[in-house]
């Protein structure tokens, strides 16, 4: 098989480069490692920046979203028993976020690639780049006992953080920087009318909680666990019990609950891989950056990153133009860092940390109520949230 782009990856950002691509006619193939159903099946975000969202309805696939997509124009931190409101829509401009969940985005993407006839497969085991620094580069796969082999100009890494993209590239290349936060998220989604209209981050002295949602049936709900936890110490009732602890009383008195029918635990890492490239491989969303959930940034991020590759394919291509293409790495990773920082300030702002120092602590909580009193501190609050420029 011959393509100008293959793409591996099969979630939302090898799919959404791959459609961006198609739309121009750019030929391209996704290889997945697992089933359409096995992808549609994780639970992941929910929060699209407005930069993302124009990016969908670019790729023809934002029309489901528009319909059942919920715009947040805030949210609110609970703390000392009470809420605080954050106006994103007031401290950025007039932007805000739009809350639709990534596996109702993904299935999106996978019908706009079966309404164009691209190709995506799926089940592709042992995917291996080759001559990455030459003009020719290919990737093989196995499918059954067959080795098949993809000729290509270029291959863009979208396989996420334990993909084999990122580790084509050479050691003494690629330098990777990483911090493991001591705990994780424990996430139930559940049949039920959410708790708040917006999203609810809570500040608490048993470890930080968050009330999100994927649309008025379904709630998604978070609480801060140690990194020893496993999800079959958790029953329902005790995460229920836990969540309503850590909610202000007049959060906790609506809260609906129900049997989970998602439950997870997600440890919390900060994660990124320079460069973005070598030779003729560009790396894009968790195959380079990981975020902590804390600030919505991860998918967003990823977003970013197909942004600025679409258009530097476009430039070669359509004006025989490769400055963006070796421009990429720089230019994708000055946002994935100042996403990282956000992710970062966000994270040490709302959780507690078990090995931290009682100074540290009050810097903690000094850090809090100058956010919640300074509209200065909360307009960088709001226009990191809604989303930078790409």
């Amino acid at each position: 098989m011959k393509v100008q782009v293959c793409i591996i990856g099969g979630g939302p950002s090898g799919l959404l480069l791959s459609q961006l691509l198609h739309l121009k006619g750019i030929d391209t193939v996704v290889l997945e490692k697992y089933s359409r159903d096995h992808v549609l099946a994780r639970i992941r975000a929910g929060v699209l920046e407005h930069g993302f969202a124009r990016l969908m309805r670019e790729a023809q696939c934002g029309e489901r979203m528009d319909r059942e997509g919920e715009i947040h124009n805030g949210f609110e931190i609970a703390h000392d028993g009470v809420l605080s409101h954050i106006d994103l829509h007031k401290h950025s401009g007039g932007n805000s976020v739009l809350v639709y969940g990534q596996t109702e985005l993904t299935r999106d993407l996978y019908e706009a690639r079966d309404r164009l006839g691209g190709k995506v497969v799926h089940n592709a085991e042992d995917v291996t780049p080759h001559d990455l620094t030459s003009d020719r580069p290919y990737v093989t796969y196995r499918s059954n006992d067959e080795i098949v082999r993809i000729d290509c100009d270029y291959v863009v890494g979208a396989d996420g953080f334990h993909g084999v993209s990122r580790r084509s590239i050479p050691k003494d290349v690629l330098r990777e920087y990483e911090k493991v936060y001591p705990f994780g998220w424990l996430g139930v989604l559940s049949r039920t009318k959410p708790v708040s209209p917006e999203l609810i981050y809570v500040k608490h002295e048993r470890g930080f909680a968050l009330c999100s949602l994927r649309s008025q049936v379904l709630s998604r709900y978070y609480v801060q666990v140690p990194l020893t936890d496993k999800v079959e110490d958790w029953s329902d009732d005790a995460f229920w019990t836990e969540l309503k602890r850590r909610l202000p009383d007049e959060v906790a008195g609506h809260l609906i609950t129900g049997p989970s029918i998602e439950k997870s635990i997600a440890p919390l890492r900060s994660f990124v891989a320079e460069p973005m490239s070598y030779g003729r491989l560009f790396l894009a969303g968790d195959a380079a950056h990981i975020v902590p959930p804390t600030g919505a940034r991860g998918l967003n991020s990823a977003a970013s990153d197909i942004y600025y590759l679409y258009h530097a394919m476009l430039a070669h291509y359509q004006h025989g133009d490769d400055s963006g293409l070796a421009g990429y790495s720089a230019k994708a990773l000055a946002r994935i860092w100042k996403a990282q920082r956000f992710s970062w300030w966000m994270t040490m702002l709302l959780h507690r940390f078990p090995d931290r120092s009682e100074y540290e602590d009050r810097l903690q909580q000094t850090e809090l109520e100058y956010l919640l009193s300074s509209e200065t501190a909360q307009r960088l609050l709001a226009e990191n949230y809604v989303g930078l420029p790409f």
